[in-house]
C-alpha cells in the first residue's frame, strides 16, 4: 500500500529531498538515459506528493498552482521507480495529486506535459491531449488538460 505524504519545500527534511532527487535522477536521467537540468529553480515553488512502501520512496509528484507553470495549476515530474510500477502506484500518486490540487488551490483545471508515450495513462485519469507533440529535452510530449 502506497502511503502518501504533501509537504512545501521547506517543510522537505534533507533526507526526502535527498530521496526524491535521488528517484528523479534515477528515472528521467539514468533510466531514460536523458541529460537534462532536474534542478530547474521550481521545487521552491511546488508542494511536493512524496508516495512511501515501507517507509521507502517510490513515487513522486510535485504540483504547483495555477498561474505559475501553466495558466491551470500543474502537476510535473511523475515519476515511480521501476521495480514498483506493477503495482499501479502511478495512479494513486497522481489521484492524491489531482485531490491536493482541489484541496490546496481550490480547483479541478490542470495541465500536464506528458511525454506522449504515457498518454494512455494520462487517459485513464481524464486527462486529454491539446495541441501538437513537441520536443523537451529530446523526449516527444504532448499538453494534456484535464477539468
Amino acid at each position: 500500500m502506497l502511503i502518501t505524504r504533501t509537504k512545501s519545500f521547506k517543510e522537505l527534511t534533507t533526507q526526502e529531498l535527498y530521496n526524491l532527487l535521488q528517484l528523479r535522477s534515477q528515472v528521467f536521467v539514468v533510466e531514460q538515459d536523458c541529460v537534462y537540468q532536474d534542478l530547474d529553480g521550481k521545487d521552491e515553488k511546488a508542494l511536493h506528493i512524496l508516495g512511501y512502501v515501507d517507509d521507502t520512496l517510490v513515487a513522486y509528484t510535485r504540483i504547483f498552482k495555477p498561474g505559475y507553470y501553466f495558466e491551470e495549476a500543474s502537476i510535473g515530474r511523475v515519476v515511480v521507480k521501476e521495480s514498483k510500477r506493477k503495482f499501479n502506484y502511478g495512479y494513486t500518486i497522481m489521484n492524491v495529486s489531482i485531490q491536493a490540487i482541489k484541496l490546496y488551490y481550490n480547483t479541478s483545471d490542470i495541465r500536464i506535459s506528458a511525454q506522449t508515450y504515457l498518454k494512455q495513462f494520462y487517459n485513464n485519469l481524464d486527462f486529454k491531449e491539446v495541441g501538437e507533440e513537441y520536443l523537451e529535452d529530446g523526449i516527444p510530449h504532448i499538453n494534456m488538460i484535464k477539468s
